[in-house]
C-alpha cells in the first residue's frame, strides 16, 4: 500500500533477516527433537526431519521479513507486520527512555544489528526491530532520541571492523582478569566441580561410549557450566562512561550490548558484598531504572548492571557520579533496637537505615551484605508495616517504595521511630520532588 500524501514510506528490515531467524529457529529444533528422538529414528531421519522444520521456519521468517514494516508518523514509531491478521503497533515516542543496540554474535558476523525499545510503562521491551544494518541502526536510534525530545545522544555502534570508542568521559572499564576471579568466588563456582563429577561418574557408570551416551553427557555438562560462563560472557569488556547526564553502558563477548540510562530515570543504587569478595574488598553495583521493563523474562535484558565487580574506591566514585555528594562509607546507618534480637539473631547487626542529606540508605544482608541507596524525589510512595511477631515486640517496617521496583526497606525500627522517620521521608520525598520539578522548568 502507497502510504497516505506527507507520510514518508515504510522501511523494511535487512534481508539478510529472514537468514538469521531461520538459523535461530534450527537451533531450537534441533534442541526440541533432543537426543532421544536420535537413537530412536536414526541419523538420516533426524536429519531430514531437522531440514523440514528448518526449512518451514524459514519459509515463514521469509514472509514475515516480506510484510514487516516501520516508519515515524509525527511523533509515533509505527510498526506494521502480519500476512492473514494485521498488526500495527504505535510506540509513543515522548514515552521513550532509550533505545538499545544489541548485536548477538550471528548479527556480529553478518554486521547487523537489533533495536530494542524501552517504554515507560511498557511490560516488556518494545518493538525489537531485528535486524538493520549497523549504520542504519545507529541512524534510527540517534534519530528515535531526537524526535522523542531528547539530544540525539546515546551508544552508536561503530562500524563492523572498528573499535568501539563511545564519546563521553571514561568513568571504569572492568578488568576481565577481575571478571574472571570474582565469578570464581561465589557458591556456584564451588559447587561446579561437584556438578561435574556427578555428571562424568553418571556416564561412567552407564558403561556406554555411543554418541548418544556421549552427547548426552556433554549436553548435562553445558547446563552445569552454562550459568557463570554466561555471567562472564556477558559482562566482558564491561565499560561505563558518561556523557552529559546520560550514563553509557558496553558490555559483552559473543552479544555486544550498547546501553544509555538517562541518569533523571534512577530510581536506587543497590550495592552488594558477597560473602567472598570481601576478602578482596570488591563490591557490586546495580541500579533499578524507571521505564525499563521488570517484567523481561530474560533479566540480561534489564540494564541494572552498574559496575559488575571494582573495590570501594571505585564503587564510590560511580556512586558519586550517579549520586552526587554520596558517599557509600559516610551514611548515618543506626541499628533497630536490641529487642530486634529476638526477630534476627544473627543478622540485627547487619542490618541498618538512615537518612542521608540526598538518600534514605537501607542496609541488610548476613552473608551477602547489602545496601539500597534511594533518592528522595524518586520515592513514589511511604509504607509501615507490622508481622505479627513485630506486633509484640513494638516493632514495624519502613518501606520506600520506587517507580523502578523495590525500593528500600529499614527493618524492624522502634515503632515510634517507625512512624517518625516515615513523616520525615514523605516530607523529603515532596520537598525533592518540588526542587527537582522547579529545576527542570
Amino acid at each position: 500500500m502507497a502510504p497516505p500524501p506527507g507520510e514518508e514510506p515504510r522501511q523494511r528490515l535487512h534481508p539478510l533477516s529472514p537468514a538469521l531467524h531461520g538459523a535461530k529457529s534450527l537451533v531450537v529444533v534441533i534442541a526440541g527433537l533432543s537426543w532421544s528422538t536420535l537413537s530412536r529414528v536414526g541419523f538420516g531421519w533426524f536429519a531430514a526431519m531437522a531440514a523440514v522444520l528448518a526449512l518451514g521456519a524459514t519459509v515463514l521468517a521469509v514472509i514475515s521479513w516480506y510484510n514487516t514494516g516501520y516508519h515515524i508518523v509525527g511523533r509515533e514509531l509505527r510498526v506494521h507486520e502480519g500476512l492473514i491478521w494485521r498488526r500495527t503497533r504505535a510506540i509513543p515516542l515522548e514515552r521513550l527512555q532509550a533505545v538499545e543496540v544489541v548485536r548477538p554474535l550471528l548479527a556480529q558476523l553478518t554486521g547487523l544489528a537489533e533495536l530494542r525499545l524501552e517504554v515507560v510503562g511498557g511490560g516488556k521491551t518494545e518493538a525489537p526491530l531485528a535486524y538493520l544494518g549497523v549504520a542504519e541502526a545507529a541512524a534510527l536510534r540517534q534519530r528515535l532520541l531526537a524526535v522523542a525530545g531528547r539530544a540525539p545522544e546515546g551508544v552508536a555502534p561503530p562500524a563492523a571492523g572498528e573499535a568501539a570508542a563511545p564519546a563521553g568521559r571514561r568513568l571504569h572499564a572492568v578488568r576481565n582478569r577481575d571478571l574472571l576471579v570474582s565469578q570464581l568466588l561465589t557458591p556456584q563456582a564451588f559447587l561446579l566441580p561437584v556438578g561435574v563429577a556427578f555428571v562424568v561418574a553418571q556416564f561412567l557408570s552407564e558403561g556406554s561410549w555411543s554418541f548418544i551416551a556421549v552427547a548426552s553427557t556433554l549436553t548435562a555438562m553445558a547446563g552445569v557450566l552454562l550459568q557463570p560462563v554466561r555471567r562472564v560472557l556477558d559482562d566482558w569488556g564491561f565499560r561505563l562512561d558518561r556523557d552529559g547526564d546520560t550514563l553509557r553502558i558496553r558490555n559483552g563477548l559473543l552479544e555486544t550490548r550498547a546501553q544509555t540510562v538517562p541518569l533523571h530515570r534512577v530510581q536506587t543504587v543497590g550495592v552488594t558484598w558477597p560473602l567472598l569478595w570481601r576478602m578482596k574488598g570488591w563490591l557490586r553495583l546495580r541500579l533499578e531504572v524507571a521505564g525499563y521493563s521488570a517484567a523481561e523474562p530474560d533479566d540480561r535484558n534489564r540494564p541494572d548492571r552498574l559496575l559488575p565487580v571494582g573495590d570501594l574506591r571505585t564503587g564510590e566514585l560511580v556512586v558519586a557520579e550517579v549520586l552526587p555528594g554520596v558517599r557509600v562509607t559516610a551514611l548515618p546507618l543506626t541499628r533497630p533496637p536490641r529487642r530486634a534480637r529476638w526477630l534476627r539473631p544473627l543478622s540485627r547487626s547487619a542490618i541498618g537505615a538512615g537518612l542521608d542529606d540526598r538518600v534514605f540508605a537501607a542496609r541488610s544482608g548476613l552473608l551477602t551484605r547489602q545496601l539500597a541507596l534511594v533518592p528522595y524525589a524518586r520515592i513514589q510512595s511511604v509504607r509501615v508495616t507490622q508481622g505479627p511477631a513485630q506486633r509484640r515486640l513494638r516493632l514495624a517496617t519502613v518501606h520506600a517504595d520506587t517507580a523502578g521496583g523495590a525500593g528500600a526497606a529499614a527493618h524492624d525500627r522502634d515503632v515510634a521511630e517507625a512512624w517518625e522517620l516515615a513523616a520525615e521521608l514523605t516530607a523529603r520525598a515532596h520537598a525533592a520532588r518540588h526542587a527537582d520539578g522547579g529545576a527542570r522548568h
